[in-house]
């Protein structure tokens, strides 16, 4: 099974310019999170799934630590997952400047990492 979060939007300070840092930008966030489903789709209990309020919630965090470069922000989410969600399979991150300062009209640009957890096979 897989939880995700598409789209969340960030205000955020990363980026190599010190403008980047300084102004901050709008950042996309997108996570899939695959877990053993076995219990929750029997008890119907939030305890029993990986409860996406608190997923959202460590993503929020890790936006908030600025960085010049949003592999190093994907890296800690990553392993932050894999931290606070031992259950987990794997888990993918994208995140998207949307206002990339490169001189060309795009809708944004960015990273995807995924991770995937050795202790589940």
């Amino acid at each position: 099974m897989t939880i995700f979060i598409s789209g969340l939007r960030v205000y955020a300070f990363h980026g190599v310019l010190p403008q980047e840092r300084l102004v901050g930008g709008d950042y996309l966030v997108d996570v899939r999170v695959d877990y053993s489903h076995s219990l929750a789709t029997e008890s119907d209990r939030v305890e029993d799934t990986l409860d996406y309020s608190r997923l959202h919630h460590l993503i929020d965090e890790e936006m908030a630590i600025p960085s010049a470069l949003l592999e190093h922000v994907a890296g800690r989410i990553t392993r932050r997952v894999q931290r606070d969600f031992p259950g987990m399979s794997s888990v993918w991150v994208r995140i998207t400047k949307v206002n990339p300062p490169m001189g060309a009209a795009c809708q944004g640009a960015g990273v995807e990492l995924t991770l995937d957890n050795p202790r589940q096979g």
